[in-house]
């Protein structure tokens, strides 16, 4: 046992020399402000310290503990120092250790040394989350909830503190139990601990606290936030959110009767909740698996857009939805660029409703196709998934997809992520060159499908029909030509009775009659080949020809008849009743030539 004996002092030496390490600097709480929000469903402590440096130098940085019975629910920790008006901003915080200790410890740097014999106030807050128990566990729809918080009455700290105090803030009047540490006071929803005096470094003591509290004991216990960025001016945001009510079980029946009768049955369930978008947030959805929800509400306000939430059933604990919110942003309000440079800028998580917990979180981040060299910028450390694709309308190699995941969040974590990434702006061509081509593809192929036979066997009767259908086309060419020159023999008579030039009308005449026969003779041709594939438009063909001959003929009678006008061997009135008639018969055998082209 003699023997045995330098080995144990020597560790405890060692044990007690590392212990010192963080006494060594001769920092010292001064006075120690402790408050303890628990009128929600989260745990809020803030501590207002003044730390005084005692030691013989300058230091650069202090330690903060958290107890190791909260550090698993501890989601948001942030420090500052406090000036004399307001605060000078938040400090940089490094997880670390200290041999020999429990809990979690963080290393804050500070802006400037703090000399010898200075002091600095500093603010600490910490938020925890799944740290109030309902107790009970199970109550029925008339029976209020109360919850359990154990804690620490001291500010766990490397430290010795020299004063402090503790305020704990409940969400109601009625406590069923509390510890009695130093005679607290307590005045309606306040309890004040303290103060205590020359506190020891990393002095624990149990805070338990019984007490009524019936805020919503919401719990996201996961969403999963969809942000797809188009260069073409949007951005489309769609949360899957799968919600649960963590606090005491509903025990026995559930009664909408009393639930609506009764303003107190089922106090501690949540009827609805305020989602907040941002103020640019347009079409937006609210939906689950059956189909939109139209319980909800939209309001449009200066500075955001808010949207209440209702499910179709409310919640009560233990009982769990599953909904999807998506709306759209334009671009020009969070993508900045610089050639090919882009900055994406956005929340990593959003407001779902006020004091939010999130279990886990998964961000998908989906970049235009052709992105490169992409980097991400995060307020707080994120666990990053190896990217994926995305393949959409018009993509021919996908989407890049950025992936991260990140557990225990609060509303602290609504802060904004940079995205960089470079995108050459050519490639904004891509889609509509590619819809572009598929037309062009298409008509092409339509157009070689219409004039090409495909066809194994030839069909005689197909070529008969597309011959016979040929050889009618320019049979009604050569029709309207013809009848388009009786046209111009009368515009020559009318020129002809105002200038009285006999050789004009000569003129015209003999050329009517060249073309005329011309025209005739190719139709009479075409009449053949017609007869000869068998087609019984051959005969339509022939009366045309019949009707036209008699249509020349009162052309050339309304030519003979306008000489003599000039001639002065008949009279006006006559002529002019001869013309009348003659023009009459000549629209009644158009309009029967007419009605046979109508029936090739």
């Amino acid at each position: 046992m003699t023997r045995k004996s330098p080995l144990l002092a020597a560790c405890l030496l060692l044990v007690a020399a590392l212990n010192s390490e963080v006494s060594a600097n001769g920092l010292v709480n001064e006075e120690v402000k402790r408050t303890v929000d628990l009128s929600t469903h989260l745990a809020k402590i803030t501590a207002e310290i003044v730390l005084s440096n005692q030691g013989h130098s300058a230091v650069q940085s202090f330690m903060l503990a958290v107890e190791e019975d909260l550090a698993p629910h501890l989601a948001y920790i942030g420090a500052s120092v406090k000036g004399d008006e307001e605060e000078d901003g938040t400090l940089e915080l490094q997880q670390t250790t200290i041999p020999g200790q429990s809990g979690h410890f963080y290393k804050v740097q500070l802006p400037s040394s703090l000399a010898a014999g200075a002091q600095l106030k500093a603010k600490v807050e910490m938020t925890f989350s799944h740290v109030l128990r309902p107790f009970p566990t199970h109550v029925t729809q008339a029976e209020r909830q109360l919850v359990v918080f154990q804690g620490n009455h001291y500010l766990y700290s490397p430290y010795p503190t020299r004063s402090q105090t503790t305020r704990v803030r409940l969400a109601s009047k009625t406590v069923e139990s509390y510890t009695k540490l130093g005679n607290p006071s307590k005045n309606d929803e306040i309890i004040e601990y303290g103060p205590f005096r020359d506190v020891a470094p990393f002095s624990e003591d149990t805070m338990k606290i019984h007490y009524e509290n019936n805020t919503p004991f919401l719990t996201i216990s996961g969403i999963t936030r969809t942000i797809e960025v188009s260069h073409w001016g949007n951005i489309a945001v769609e949360e899957t959110i799968d919600l649960r009510h963590t606090g005491a079980i509903l025990k026995g029946p559930f009664s909408r009767y009393d639930y609506q009768r009764q303003s107190d049955s089922g106090i501690s369930s949540v009827k609805s909740f305020k989602t907040i978008l941002p103020a640019s947030a347009q079409d937006v959805y609210y939906r689950d698996e059956i189909g939109n929800i139209s319980t909800s509400h939209l309001q449009v306000l200066d500075d955001s857009v808010e949207v209440e939430v209702r499910p179709r059933f409310p919640l009560f604990g233990g009982w769990k939805t599953h909904y999807i919110i998506g709306y759209n942003l334009p671009s020009y309000e969070y993508l900045y660029t610089l050639g090919d440079q882009y900055a994406l800028k956005m929340r990593l998580v959003d407001h779902v409703y006020d004091d939010q917990v999130i279990d886990s979180l998964t961000v998908k981040i989906i970049l235009p196709e052709g992105a490169r060299n992409i980097h991400v910028d995060t307020p707080y450390k994120i666990d990053r998934m190896p990217n994926q694709l995305h393949y959409t309308y018009l993509d021919t190699f996908g989407r890049p997809v950025l992936v991260a995941t990140k557990n225990n969040l609060v509303e602290h974590h609504i802060q904004d992520v940079v995205v960089h990434y470079n995108f050459n702006k050519i490639l904004m061509l891509q889609e509509p060159l590619l819809v572009v081509g598929a037309f062009y593809i298409l008509f092409f192929t339509v157009i070689i499908y219409v004039r090409l036979d495909f066809a194994i066997t030839k069909d005689p009767a197909a070529e008969v029909r597309m011959k016979v259908a040929s050889i009618t086309e320019q049979v009604l060419t050569l029709v309207n030509k013809r009848l388009g020159l009786y046209r111009h023999m009368d515009e020559v008579v009318n020129r002809y009775k105002q200038s009285r030039d006999t050789g004009a009308l000569n003129s015209g005449r003999k050329t009517l009659e060249a073309d005329h026969r011309a025209l005739t003779n190719e139709i009479s041709s075409l009449q053949a080949r017609l007869k000869a594939e068998g087609s019984d438009l051959a005969d339509k063909v022939g009366e045309v020809q019949k009707l036209d001959g008699q249509v020349k003929e009162l052309v050339c009678r309304s030519c003979q008849e306008a000489e003599r006008l000039v001639a002065g061997k008949v009279k006006k009135e006559a002529y002019i009743e001869s013309e009348k008639t003659l023009t009459g018969k000549r629209q009644e055998l158009v309009g029967r030539i007419d009605s046979l082209l109508d029936a090739l």
